[in-house]
């Protein structure tokens, strides 16, 4: 779907499943080899296929707002991939009504479509806890928060109404002034017991570091030892910050490296070699307090 009708690469669906851009390429090149075999019609389905269906659309439609999240493609929120996934995601809710992974999944990307004016500032990124919720889109979060009110009232708990639950926590301190780190960790606890992806692993220990400190983080951060891990910027770039909040400076340095060799993205990788030279600050910093 993402290659076929949207005309996405294979590298750039392969970033947003966290896998390496070969296997994309080649997964991609055996399901079209699939249908090919098993002369799979291409034809608007009835009401009665749409449950074998539901989930791989949602996939399908979260795939392209992850793709283009951090950097809105187009001039607006509106015009961009990650504007149309929202649109697809909140027809979809409304057309079935008692799917709640749909009305999740809506919220989940209304929530964070919010903040896309806080993301770039002045050409420099800007991480969410450090965002001027003033530049947040106060209708989107209403929106999303609808959505994930109308999810909850339908007595079924998925992957994407925790993700939504997670953004609308987040979402909160524009009201509040602060995160509540400990629902969040509850939030992310749970979402690792249903969809235990190396996503949310690592979001989980990012959230442990926050908490418990550090080196919990970091111990969090050494329990997920999947492959797949190894070429995955979010968990170099958790690592990295973690380990200089434990003033491990030479290891910080070496895991901002490889966050940043994973990074296609300019801004972000512009952000992340500044924290990398912050670290020499940090270091001398600390040195001349120790003396």
């Amino acid at each position: 779907m993402l290659q076929t009708v949207l005309g996405l690469e294979a590298a750039q669906i392969a970033t947003a499943f966290a896998v390496p851009a070969p296997a994309m390429a080649q997964r991609l090149v055996r399901a079209k080899r699939r249908i090919r075999d098993a002369r799979v019609p291409f034809v608007v389905p009835t009401r009665q296929d749409m449950p074998t269906r539901l989930h791989a659309v949602l996939e399908a439609i979260y795939g392209a707002y992850a793709i283009d999240w951090i950097l809105v493609s187009g001039e607006s929120v509106r015009e961009s991939l990650s504007g149309e996934a929202l649109y697809l995601a909140s027809t979809l809710a409304v057309l079935l009504r008692d799917e709640p992974e749909a009305f999740g999944l809506a919220a989940l990307i209304a929530f964070s479509l919010s903040r896309a004016n806080a993301r770039i500032v002045d050409g420099t990124y800007v991480p969410l806890d450090e965002q001027d919720t003033g530049r947040w889109d106060v209708g989107l979060i209403v929106r999303g928060e609808a959505c994930l009110r109308r999810a909850q009232s339908l007595d079924s708990i998925g992957p994407f109404q925790l993700e939504a639950a997670i953004q609308s926590v987040h979402c909160a301190r524009a009201t509040t002034g602060s995160t509540d780190w400990a629902t969040l960790r509850t939030l992310h606890e749970a979402l690792v017991r249903l969809a235990p992806t190396l996503g949310s692993r690592i979001a989980l220990a990012a959230t442990i570091g926050q908490l418990d400190g550090r080196y919990a983080g970091l111990g969090a951060l050494d329990r997920v030892t999947d492959s797949g891990a190894q070429h995955f910027q979010p968990a170099w770039a958790t690592r990295a910050h973690l380990l200089a909040e434990a003033s491990r400076w030479t290891d910080a340095e070496v895991a901002y490296d490889t966050a940043i060799s994973l990074t296609t993205d300019p801004i972000v990788r512009a952000y992340l070699n500044q924290r990398k030279r912050a670290l020499a600050t940090s270091a001398l910093r600390t040195a001349r307090r120790d003396r």
